[in-house]
């Protein structure tokens, strides 16, 4: 019941009070949620679907990926902006979906800022170089974020396992690598390294897959075809790996990626939430109405210019 004050006024009951108090306290409280910003503890939602075992739905992992490069894009605007240098490094058996996950990453970037790295066999000359030396020359300036598909990680894999290391220059690494990283991490480098791992069955399947597929079948490397039978060599060249490399300045984060779709999500997922990144995306532009072209101007005739045809 409506309480009046000894001059006539309306007052609020207890109970009108209480709900007024209530509706405050909710008014604020998404006031806060809607200002708050994206910080390193920040790791975006996670659907129900995407944490049970079962199969990822195409429509949910669509959705999904479309929303995390969303955020990617985001996150790229605070790297300009800030003038931050990031350097992701991918790593992992053959054919356990680094690839695929670059792609994703870097597909709704501007390539001026982020760029990746894929070194080929060293040339002669650069066999006689301190061996991070061709690394250092593509690390990122300011504002920039370089992927690197594989890295100067192959001195503890593919050439320790095939040999194209001597047994001093492996040693050599693994002792000087931790130190060249917290180097990295010292000059400011955001420095985040994965690696990808992936079944001794799963890893069969995908390399069969390829041989009947053209489009793919260029990815079936000599190296790869190596790395089928050296599976125990390269687990346990990895784990000594991980024990030199694996240091509280740049620790080595895991991507369970016998699904492929889990993986690229889980991995875009965790490299945003590492990164304290803010939304500076820049407000909707108005454009100005288009100036008309000058009444003195005629474009050339059509039959003076080359046409791609129309063939679809």
């Amino acid at each position: 019941m409506e309480a009046e004050t000894m001059n006539g006024n309306y007052s609020p009951s207890e109970t009108d009070a209480t709900e007024l108090k209530d509706k405050k306290k909710k008014k604020n409280k998404k006031k806060k949620t809607a200002q708050v910003k994206h910080s390193e503890s920040y790791i975006p939602h996670q659907p129900p679907e995407q944490q049970n075992g079962s199969k990822l739905s195409k429509k949910l992992y669509e959705k999904e990926l479309t929303r995390l490069q969303v955020e990617l894009v985001k996150m790229q605007y605070w790297v300009k902006h800030q003038g931050t240098r990031i350097v992701i490094i991918f790593e992992g058996r053959d054919a356990a979906g680094k690839g695929g996950t670059i792609k994703r990453i870097t597909e709704p970037l501007n390539p001026r800022g982020c760029r990746v790295v894929a070194l080929g066999t060293p040339s002669d000359r650069e066999k006689t170089e301190w061996y991070f030396q061709r690394y250092v020359a593509h690390l990122p300036a300011a504002g920039e974020i370089v992927c690197f598909d594989r890295s100067w990680y192959n001195r503890a894999g593919v050439e320790h396992v095939m040999g194209f290391c001597t047994e001093g220059q492996y040693q050599e690494f693994l002792q000087t690598c931790p130190e060249f990283e917290r180097m990295l991490v010292r000059s400011g480098i955001i420095l985040l390294k994965y690696w990808f791992s992936v079944s001794d069955e799963e890893q069969e399947r995908r390399f069969q897959s390829r041989t009947t597929d053209p489009a793919r079948r260029w990815k079936l490397s000599p190296m790869d075809l190596e790395s089928r039978d050296r599976w125990v060599e390269y687990s346990q060249a990895k784990d000594v790996m991980l024990s030199y490399t694996n240091i509280p300045e740049a620790p080595w984060f895991t991507v369970e990626a016998d699904d492929k779709k889990r993986a690229r999500l889980n991995c875009i997922n965790h490299l945003l939430s590492k990164i304290p990144y803010v939304d500076m995306t820049p407000e909707p532009l108005e454009l100005p109405p288009r100036k008309s072209a000058p009444h003195d101007y005629a474009r050339p005739p059509r039959n003076e210019q080359f046409f791609v045809p129309h063939v679809y």
